[in-house]
């Protein structure tokens, strides 16, 4: 098995060069400088009047009006540095676009920021086009600093899959390749995610021409060699070399385990995935030692592995592939995606005092059609509270007439109706299934249904009726405000 490496977090972001005092000092590139009439220095100066009286909004809304009036970009910039301030990155978001679009093109620093913004809120595929315009704006240093940020960006993302394919296709615009091998490394494990395994395996050989005992480049050249059952001789060979570099690494041990298991030495296979789960259990590794004692007839422990590994990361995409070919009676991805749960909610927090103790209860709606999620809250008495509706990327909130959209719907529900709801992802969990995106946690009862679901944060129990359908579902979590637990009784729920 590969592993993949990040360096330490970069700081990425140097807003403090943003001065916000030099916005009518700097050069204009606005149209014939309308900046400078008096009537917008007027404007801005009572924004930042507006700001020191603690009106973040009132000030962020007449600078990006200015900006949208003036066109001027130094005006939408500033917008952003009082949204990052006042901690609202979908506002920041909106104004680093803006200033971005109004800026002479031959400016990079928007596009570093905008790029920079989007990743952080975890938008890698909305990342691709400004990331490949940024990086041909650069030199090959420039290109090579932006990418080495990125990766480190990496390691943020909630979505690695997501994230890793990105990662490609704004390396992949780079000229010419990034000399940096850590930053090669990462690019070939990006091109498999994205499924050029062919970029992959030349990025790792030349890796390895210019640093033949890389323990890691070995490791995942060989490995994906004896994934794909080709060139077994040189599979080993590379990974017997890794192996001798790093003894004590898990998944080079699993990887060799797994290319004696391909060329049909399972005893030894099963010995050294054995002692490699034992040194790192991981959800790959039990993948590859549930299918060597599953081709062993030895069905039951491979199972007990199995489910083991779910509990380590039910969403690992090692253990699902396996999984769907072996016990497809464990998988639920041939089920449509589409259906309809009926119920109801009681939400209670007990907060660090007593004066943050808060509940509430009423009624939803869920409908599931294909990758859109449609949730409706009610009140007690029926009444119509939200209406929010999810789709990949985006989350949009209908309340009293007003829309308001953002990234994540988590945090859209909290912010807009102060309600700690997981709203993303809900039909999967009453679906028993994780959530995609992030390591998940899963346990099954005796008669193979999902019992407990850990993920995000989220602790969820199930009881589920005799004819195997989804009765009640509780919800529980620490945060900052302190435990939260959220009870759904379900009314009518999908078969």
């Amino acid at each position: 098995m590969s592993k993949f490496l990040l360096k330490p977090f970069l700081k990425v972001l140097a807003f403090a060069t943003l001065a916000g005092g030099a916005l009518l000092s700097a050069p204009a590139n606005a149209q014939t400088n309308a900046i400078q009439t008096g009537e917008a220095i007027f404007e801005v100066l009572a924004s930042e009047i507006a700001l020191q009286r603690g009106e973040a909004g009132l000030a962020y809304n007449t600078y990006m009006e200015m900006a949208r009036q003036y066109q001027d970009p130094r005006l939408a910039q500033r917008a952003m540095e009082i949204a990052i301030a006042g901690g609202s990155p979908d506002l920041a978001l909106h104004a680093a676009k803006s200033w971005d679009e109004l800026s002479p093109p031959n400016q990079t620093k928007p596009k570093e920021v905008l790029v920079t913004l989007l990743v952080l809120s975890g938008r890698w595929n909305d990342a691709v086009k400004p990331g490949i315009a940024l990086l041909r704006q650069q030199n090959p240093a420039q290109q090579e600093n932006t990418l080495l940020q990125l990766q480190a960006l990496l390691a943020k993302a909630k979505d690695e899959s997501e994230a890793m394919r990105a990662f490609y296709e704004i390396t992949s615009t780079a000229k010419p390749q990034p000399k940096d091998l850590g930053l090669l490394y990462t690019y070939a494990m990006s091109a498999e995610k994205a499924g050029h395994i062919d970029v992959m395996e030349k990025t790792l050989r030349e890796i390895l021409r210019r640093n033949p005992n890389d323990a890691n480049s070995l490791n995942a050249l060989g490995y994906s060699l004896a994934d794909r059952n080709l060139k077994l001789p040189e599979a080993f060979t590379l990974i017997s070399k890794a192996h001798q570099v790093a003894p004590k690494d898990a998944f080079i041990l699993d990887s060799l385990g797994w290319v004696n298991f391909r060329m049909g030495k399972n005893a030894l296979a099963l010995e050294q995935l054995q002692q490699a789960f034992s040194m790192k259990p991981e959800a790959d590794i039990a993948a590859h030692l549930g299918e060597v004692l599953w081709t062993m007839n030895r069905r039951s422990e491979a199972e007990d592995m199995w489910r083991q590994g779910q509990k380590i990361d039910a969403n690992n995409s090692t253990l699902k592939e396996t999984l769907q070919r072996l016990k497809p009676d464990w998988s639920n991805t041939n089920q449509a995606a589409n259906g309809a749960w009926d119920g109801r909610f009681a939400v209670k927090v007990t907060g660090l005092t007593d004066s943050q103790n808060q509940g509430g209860s009423g009624g939803f709606t869920l409908t599931q059609e294909s990758l859109k999620d449609i949730l409706e809250i009610r009140n007690p008495m029926g009444g119509s509270i939200a209406k929010i509706t999810i789709t990949p990327g985006e989350a949009t909130l209908e309340r009293d007439g007003q829309v308001v959209t953002a990234v994540d719907a988590d945090t859209l529900v909290q912010n807009t109706l102060g309600l700690p709801l997981p709203a993303r992802g809900l039909s999967n969990w009453l679906r028993g299934e994780t959530r995609p995106g992030s390591e998940a946690s899963v346990e099954q009862n005796a008669k193979g249904q999902v019992s407990k679901i850990s993920q995000d944060g989220w602790s969820l129990a199930y009881i589920w009726s005799n004819s195997n359908r989804l009765d009640k579902l509780t919800m529980t979590r620490s945060s900052n405000i302190g435990s939260i637990d959220i009870r759904l009784v379900l009314d009518h729920p999908n078969e």
